[in-house]
């Protein structure tokens, strides 16, 4: 098969690579459009299109591919090159589970692959979420109690017509967090201004909006990525509010469909704090990554 040439990511795009990615065996939060389009230009991400598969490469902090997007069950991975012609040695990132152990099954020791934990994306069980149930939840419950018994609050489905609150919220986050001396914190920022002044542009989002006295006090925006499962990009609440976040979690998932079984809430980076906090709401499940590296001869 002939390879064709790594191109930038475009709003074009979506619709032909979500068709790809709805016959992923596993579906990783990376490898969502909304992700990809949003950090297409911190990691410079380009997609090189074959008929049955699309290809990921990163440009920074250093080139590397990503895991192709197709269904992986129905490739003779034996007869598919990778589209880097003359290569004969290549590494692979994110790379989940499942693709992992057919590549392992296909390639064996020809394939070396390493745990990537810091990918790791934690997936919760949604009716976990909405009950809070147990002595594990206890903390988290104290907050939201706090939260709903003292403030005067509001809650709204995110929509085009609250974008522009939101955005006016995250410019005080940033302002808040002092995003100006923080290179992922700014990069961050730049990812969620795009995915918000592009709202309907990329297709199954939703969210919520929650405020206090009226004023915008906490937002987030998620993806429907399969029939029982949305993936979490952004969650972002004022810091003078006690429990805005734990509010902001529990009155979004409390509204989502029944159909809605599990909550993808992405990876923690290797942050301790982030990892903490995530491990603090008791995930149900991982979608496990590695890092792959194929030795052609």
């Amino acid at each position: 098969m002939p390879h064709q040439p790594f191109r930038p990511i475009s709003l074009d795009d979506r619709i032909r690579y979500e068709a790809l990615f709805n016959r992923c065996p596993q579906k990783a939060s990376d490898y969502s459009f909304v992700n990809l389009w949003g950090w297409r230009t911190i990691y410079g991400l380009s997609l090189a299109w074959e008929e049955d598969l699309v290809w990921i490469r990163q440009e920074a902090p250093q080139p590397m591919l990503w895991a192709p997007i197709g269904d992986w069950k129905a490739i003779d991975w034996a007869r598919r090159d990778v589209p880097l012609p003359g290569v004969l040695e290549y590494d692979m990132i994110r790379v989940p589970e499942h693709l992992a152990a057919i590549w392992s099954r296909c390639f064996g020791e020809r394939m070396q692959t390493t745990e990537s934990r810091e990918h790791w994306d934690y997936v919760y069980a949604a009716q976990d979420l909405r009950e809070l149930k147990g002595n594990k939840y206890h903390k988290k419950k104290n907050l939201l109690s706090q939260f709903l018994k003292s403030y005067d609050f509001r809650y709204e489905p995110m929509s085009e017509a609250l974008v522009e609150e939101a955005l006016s919220l995250q410019e005080d986050w940033c302002t808040w967090k002092s995003c100006e001396e923080s290179t992922s914190l700014s990069g961050e920022n730049e990812v969620i201004t795009e995915i918000l002044q592009n709202w309907n542009a990329l297709g199954d989002l939703i969210g919520g909006m929650v405020r206090v006295a009226e004023k915008p006090a906490a937002y987030t925006i998620a993806e429907v990525i399969d029939a029982d499962t949305i993936v979490v990009h952004v969650e972002k609440g004022h810091p003078d509010y006690k429990g805005i976040y734990q509010a902001v979690n529990w009155l979004f998932v409390s509204r989502l469909p029944e159909s809605i079984r599990w909550i993808n809430r992405e990876q923690d980076l290797g942050d301790e704090g982030l990892r903490k906090a995530k491990l603090g709401y008791h995930p149900a499940n991982f979608v496990k990554k590695f890092a792959c590296r194929m030795i052609l001869s």
